[in-house]
C-alpha cells in the first residue's frame, strides 16, 4: 500500500507505531489506576492502600493504638505505612512498564521517558 512512497511510507509507519505506543500507554495508565498495593507499619497496626499510580485509596488503623497519649506514634505509623505503600506502588508501576516494553520488543534496560 505504501510501496513506492519512499520516506513518506516510512513516516507513515512511524506515525502508526507512535499511535500504537500511545494507545498501549493509555491502556497501561488505566491498568495502573486499578492495581492496588498495600503498605504497612507497626507489624500491621496501620495499613495504607495505594494504586500503582501512587493515589492513596484507603487507610486502616487498629483501634488498639488509638490512645490520646500515643498520638505522635500513630502519626508516625501512618506516614510509614503510606511511604511503604507508595514505594510498592512505584515498584509495581516500574514492573508494569518493563513488561509493556518487553511486549513491544524494547531492550530490557530501555528507560521510558515517563
Amino acid at each position: 500500500m505504501l510501496k513506492g512512497l519512499g520516506a513518506m511510507g516510512d513516516m507513515a509507519k512511524m506515525m502508526k507505531a507512535a499511535q500504537e505506543v500511545q494507545g498501549k500507554m493509555a491502556e497501561l495508565q488505566d491498568q495502573l489506576a486499578r492495581i492496588v498495593v498495600v503498605g504497612e507499619s507497626g507489624a500491621g497496626l496501620v495499613t495504607a492502600r495505594v494504586t500503582a499510580k501512587g493515589e492513596i485509596t484507603g487507610l486502616d488503623i487498629s483501634p488498639t493504638i488509638l490512645v490520646p497519649s500515643e498520638k505522635e506514634v500513630v502519626e508516625d505509623l501512618i506516614i510509614a505505612a503510606i511511604r511503604d505503600a507508595q514505594a510498592k506502588a512505584t515498584s509495581r508501576s516500574q514492573q508494569e512498564m518493563a513488561r509493556m516494553g518487553e511486549a513491544m520488543g524494547l531492550p530490557a534496560d530501555f528507560k521510558m521517558p515517563f
